[in-house]
């Protein structure tokens, strides 16, 4: 692969990346303004997540199935 190759893909994946930021954003700002869920909810959950480690967050998955 020569860098001309590599300078292409990392294009691509940052307009991937810009278009996945913009949707989840929109389907955030949804969510809030249909009031299902506060900036707050969105904000401690965003800090819980965050702060576990994988490990955590694949077992507290399996415990609420």
């Amino acid at each position: 692969m020569n860098l001309i190759d590599i300078i292409g893909q990392l294009s691509d994946l940052k307009h991937i990346d810009y278009r996945n930021t913009l949707a989840i954003s929109t389907m955030l700002e949804l969510l809030i303004d249909k009031g299902f869920i506060t900036r707050e909810e969105f904000a401690r959950k965003a800090a819980q997540l965050e702060n576990e480690t994988m490990a955590e967050t694949i077992m507290r998955r399996r415990a609420m199935r």
